[in-house]
C-alpha cells in the first residue's frame, strides 16, 4: 500500500473513532458532574496529569526504536525487526517496574497537591490514585507492540482497538454512574475494561505478527544498539522538558488555586482534545509515511512535501483557534454544563494561543521525529520546561490562573523559534528565514479574520445567556464559510495549495 493511501486509511478510521468516541465523552462528563461532586472532577483531571508525568519515565526510547524500525520495515527485513523488538519488549519491562515505582514513592505525598479536597477522606483519596497508577502501569506490557504496526504504517489497528475500547468503557461507566454514584466503582469499571483490552491486544499481534514469538532473535550490533541508545539519551531532555512544560499545569492549579478548578480547566481541555483529536489524527497518521519518505526519497522531495504538510497545518490549525477563540465559552457555559463552569477571559485565550502555536509545533516535531533528528535541540524541552515552571509558579500566585497559562505560553514560543532553525539546516539545508515569513503571513490573515468574526459574534452571541443551539450553529457555519473562504482567496494560489488540490482531485477520481 502507497505511503498516500496508508496515511488515508488511517486518517478515515482515525475520524470514525474519533468522533465516537468524543461524543461519548461529552456525554460521559455530564453524567458525571451530575452524579458526582466537582471535587472529584477536578482529582480525576489532577490524577491523569500526575500519570502524565510519571509517563515521562519512557524517557523517548519508543519514539526512538519506532524510527529504528523504518528502515527494515521498508525493506522487508524481518530478522531485523524481531531483533529490534525484542529489544524494545525488554525495555518496556523494565520502564514499567521504573513508572510503578516512582508512582508508589508519591502517593505519600498526593495531600501537596491536592488544595481543598472537599468531604473526600485521604484514605479514599489515595485508593483513587493507585487504580489510576495501574492502569498506566500495566499498558506498558503491551504498548512497545504497537511500533511495529504503526511502523507498517498500519495506525489503524491502534486507533480502532482504542475506539471500541473507549465506547465499551464510557457506556458502562455512565451505568455504574446512574446507578450507584460511586467513583470506585466508576474507576474499577475502567480498570476491569483496561485489563481486557490489553489481553486482547497481546493475543492479537502475537497472531498478526507470528514471527516476533520466535526464539532466537539475533541481538543487535554495537553500533545499532550504540544509534537507538544515543537517541534515546537525546530524548531524554525532551520528555523531562515536556512533562515539565505540558503536564505541570493542572498539578500547579490545583497546589496553588484549588483541585475544582483544575477540573473546570479540565472540561475546557476536554472539548479543545476532542475537536483537535480530528485535527491530530490527520498529522499524527502520517508520521510513519514522512518517515518512509525519508528514508527513500531526495531532499528536495522531502522539502516539498514537508511546506505542504505545514500549509495545510497553518490553514486547518488556524481555522481550529478561530473557531474556539469565538465558540469554545458559549459552548461550555450555554449548552454543555453551565454558567458556574466558565473560566476567566484571559485565561481561556492564553490557553487557545498556545493551543495555536501547539499546532506549529506538531508539524515541527512530527517531522523531527520522522528524520530522527532528536539529538540537535535535546537541551530545548528542558530549558522550556524550566521557564515554565518558574513562570507559572511565580505568576500564579500574583495573578492566578492567568499566570498559569502566561508561562506555558511564553516557554512554548521557544521551539516555534529553535525548531525550524534546526530542521531547515539538518534535513533540508537551508535557512529558516522562509518559515518565519510565511508564519507571520498566516498569523496575520487569522488575526484579521478572527477580528471580523468576533464583530460578528457579538451581535449574534452578546453573551452566554443568549447561547442557543441554532444561534451556536448559524455562527459555527459562518466561522466555517467565511475563515476558509478568506483564506482560501489570500493563499489559494500558491505551490502548497496547488498541491494539495491536485492530491484531492486523485484521490476522488475528478
Amino acid at each position: 500500500m502507497g505511503r498516500t493511501k496508508s496515511a488515508a486509511k488511517n486518517i478515515a478510521f482515525g475520524y470514525a473513532g474519533t468522533l465516537t468516541t468524543a461524543i461519548l465523552g461529552f456525554l460521559l462528563k455530564q453524567v458525571f458532574i451530575s452524579n458526582l461532586s466537582a471535587t472529584l472532577n477536578g482529582v480525576n483531571g489532577l490524577y491523569t496529569g500526575i500519570l502524565s508525568l510519571l509517563n515521562m519515565a519512557e524517557l523517548g526510547i519508543g519514539t526512538a526504536l519506532n524510527y529504528s524500525l523504518y528502515a527494515p520495515v521498508a525493506r522487508g527485513d524481518r530478522e531485523k525487526v524481531r531483533s529490534y523488538m525484542r529489544m524494545y519488549r525488554r525495555a518496556y519491562h523494565v520502564i514499567a517496574l521504573a513508572v510503578a515505582g516512582m508512582g508508589l514513592l508519591l502517593t505519600p505525598f498526593l495531600p501537596v497537591f491536592i488544595r481543598n479536597p472537599g468531604d473526600n477522606r485521604w484514605q479514599d483519596l489515595t485508593l483513587y490514585y493507585l487504580i489510576f497508577l495501574f492502569n498506566t502501569v500495566s499498558s506498558y506490557f503491551v504498548a512497545y507492540k504497537y511500533s511495529l504496526v504503526n511502523a507498517e504504517q498500519k495506525n489503524y489497528i491502534q486507533t480502532n482497538i482504542a475506539a471500541v475500547t473507549k465506547i465499551v468503557t464510557v457506556l458502562l461507566q455512565m451505568l455504574v454512574l446512574v446507578t450507584t454514584k460511586n467513583f470506585y466503582f466508576y474507576l474499577l469499571t475502567d480498570a476491569a475494561i483496561q485489563l481486557v483490552q490489553k489481553i486482547f491486544v497481546n493475543a492479537y499481534l502475537n497472531r498478526l505478527y507470528p514471527y516476533l514469538r520466535e526464539k532466537g532473535a539475533a541481538p543487535l550490533s554495537k553500533e545499532e544498539r550504540g544509534e537507538v541508545w544515543t537517541k534515546t539519551r537525546a530524548l531524554v531532555w525532551h520528555r523531562v522538558g515536556d512533562a515539565a512544560r505540558l503536564q505541570t499545569d493542572s498539578v500547579i492549579i490545583s497546589s496553588f488555586i484549588e483541585v475544582t478548578v483544575s477540573g473546570m480547566v479540565d472540561n475546557y481541555n476536554q472539548v479543545i482534545t476532542a475537536v483537535a483529536g480530528f485535527v491530530n489524527i490527520i498529522f499524527n497518521s502520517v508520521i510513519s509515511s514522512l518517515g518512509n519518505l525519508i528514508a527513500t526519497e531526495s531532499r528536495e522531495k522531502q522539502f516539498e512535501i514537508f511546506s505542504v504538510y505545514r500549509f495545510f497545518a497553518s490553514w486547518i490549525y488556524g481555522f481550529c483557534a478561530a473557531g474556539f477563540f469565538l465558540l469554545l465559552t458559549p459552548f461550555v457555559g450555554g449548552l454543555w454544563l453551565g454558567r458556574a463552569w466558565i473560566l476567566p477571559a484571559p485565561a481561556v485565550a492564553l490557553i487557545l494561543l498556545d493551543f495555536y502555536f501547539k499546532g506549529e509545533r506538531i508539524v515541527l516535531s512530527n517531522y523531527k521525529t520522522a528524520a530522527g533528528v532528536f539529538e540537535q535541540d535535546k537541551y530545548l524541552a528542558a530549558v522550556q520546561g524550566i521557564v515554565n515552571l518558574a513562570l507559572s509558579v511565580w505568576l500564579v500566585q500574583k495573578i492566578g490562573l492567568t499566570g498559569v497559562y502566561v508561562g506555558t505560553v511564553v516557554s512554548g514560543l521557544i521551539a516555534n523559534v529553535t525548531k525550524p532553525i534546526i530542521i531547515y539546516r539538518v534535513c533540508f539545508g537551508r535557512s529558516a528565514a522562509h518559515y518565519f515569513l510565511e508564519s507571520l503571513k498566516y498569523a496575520a490573515v487569522l488575526g484579521g479574520i478572527l477580528a471580523g468574526l468576533y464583530r460578528i459574534r457579538v451581535h449574534l452571541l452578546p453573551a452566554v445567556s443568549d447561547v442557543t443551539l441554532p444561534r451556536f450553529l448559524i455562527m459555527g457555519v459562518l466561522i466555517t464559510l467565511v475563515y476558509n473562504g478568506l483564506f482560501l482567496a489570500v493563499f489559494g494560489r500558491t505551490r502548497e495549495a496547488r498541491y494539495l488540490f491536485r492530491l484531492v482531485k486523485r484521490r476522488f477520481g475528478g
